[in-house]
């Protein structure tokens, strides 16, 4: 790379709309009429910067499964942190960033919510248990709950982690109830999640159901991949928020 050649980061980063599109997907999946009102501009221009941070592959796209007329936008926080890495040493090599720290975790309650609560938020409290070491109180539910899938046991299985014995759950069990983080998983969900005390941050993550996917165990592990890596982020999250009490 030449010395007058911006790096990849800072070129997909430097203007402001795009900058404040990279935040406010930092917090989760949305789609880009909430882009638009969230950042106060047209969706014309919103649209445009999206297309510059897709071309740079910091963002990434999936047709929701609750309207597929509807996109849901994804940050890529994994390849966020390479071409910060890779800015930094382009700049001094004293300033190449190293892999994201470990998070300690903060003791605090998190909910994953999903309509049948048999694969995809299962797989999420059991990583986020396992990852915690238990420091994290995590809990999961569904709109319409259903027995747990086979395959998503097998999936866990495979990541050292035992959901035989999880069960489904109604959200109304946890009506009522505190948490720190309330994270949806499903886009049919997210349209009923009812509030909880405290209000807290509703996080989206629009990650498609492997039960509906004709591949079979293999969707079940790529979901199970993509939790796994948002979930070691979210600790970072929860370690700066500290301990929230139930």
């Amino acid at each position: 790379m030449g010395q007058t050649e911006l790096p990849a980061f800072v070129r997909a980063a430097a203007h402001p709309v795009r900058w404040r599109l990279l935040g406010e997907l930092a917090r989760g999946d949305r789609q880009v009429h909430e882009l638009t009102a969230l950042v106060g501009r047209k969706q014309s221009l919103v649209s445009y910067h999206l297309g510059r941070l897709r071309q740079a592959r910091l963002v990434g796209t999936r047709r929701s499964s609750a309207d597929g007329r509807d996109v849901y936008y994804r940050l890529d926080l994994t390849r966020c942190g390479q071409l910060l890495a890779a800015a930094g040493g382009a700049l001094h090599p004293g300033l190449r960033l190293g892999p994201p720290a470990a998070a300690a975790p903060a003791a605090t309650r998190v909910l994953f919510l999903c309509t049948g609560n048999s694969s995809r938020s299962q797989m999420a409290e059991a990583l986020l248990r396992h990852r915690s070491g238990g420091v994290v109180a995590a809990f999961s539910a569904g709109s319409r709950p259903k027995p747990i899938h086979p395959d998503a046991v097998a999936a866990m299985a495979a990541r050292g982690i035992d959901l035989r014995g999880a069960r489904p759950k109604h959200l109304d069990e946890f009506a009522g109830q505190h948490f720190g983080h309330v994270i949806t998983l499903c886009d049919r969900v997210r349209e009923v999640c009812p509030e909880f005390p405290g209000a807290p941050a509703a996080v989206h993550w629009s990650i498609p159901d492997p039960a509906a996917d004709p591949a079979g165990r293999p969707a079940f592990d790529r979901v199970a991949t993509e939790l796994a890596e948002r979930i070691e982020f979210l600790l970072h999250v929860i370690a700066a928020d500290g301990p929230v009490a139930p």
